[in-house]
């Protein structure tokens, strides 16, 4: 049973065996392939946090403690404001758990982590086609109107 009120905290090292296991899970729901190597080096960058590194937050089920969900943030500096905007790189929960307020109260502590940096900005993307995300994205955010390019 997950609390009313999920428990966040910053990631830590005692977490890694099942942030292993979530982000491993949501590379393979993307149908994408990260090297192991990668891997170990993006827990190292958030172990180390600070700037340019990212900042790893997670949702830990009340009994147990068991980590249900993830959220890697990278916040940096912007042309446009004097501090930082705040770039939500990855998100993720437990698919046992899944509609049960997890992901909303992530983005939330996300945006309370952006707050407490003074970034005026938090932004993110996900596949046009993950229609169940992009359901809690229309509560919790608004769409850009911004088109994402990428090199060929």
């Amino acid at each position: 049973m997950l609390a009313t009120k999920q428990t966040f905290s910053s990631s830590q090292a005692s977490d890694k065996p099942r942030w292993l296991e979530l982000f491993r899970d949501y590379i393979a729901w993307y149908k994408a392939s990260v090297p192991e190597d990668v891997i170990e080096l993006c827990w190292q960058r958030l172990m180390k946090g600070g700037e340019g590194n990212h900042a790893g937050l997670v949702a830990y089920q009340e009994e147990g403690g068991l980590v249900v969900g993830l959220a890697h943030v990278l916040l940096h500096r912007s042309t446009w404001c004097a501090t930082h905007y705040c770039y939500l790189e990855d998100l993720y929960v437990d698919g046992k758990v899944r509609a049960q307020g997890v992901g909303q109260a992530l983005i939330e502590a996300v945006y309370a982590l952006a707050d407490e940096k003074g970034a005026p900005k938090v932004y993110w993307q996900t596949h046009e086609q993950n229609y169940r995300a992009r359901g809690l994205y229309d509560k919790v955010g608004r769409k850009s109107q911004f088109i994402l390019y990428e090199r060929k």
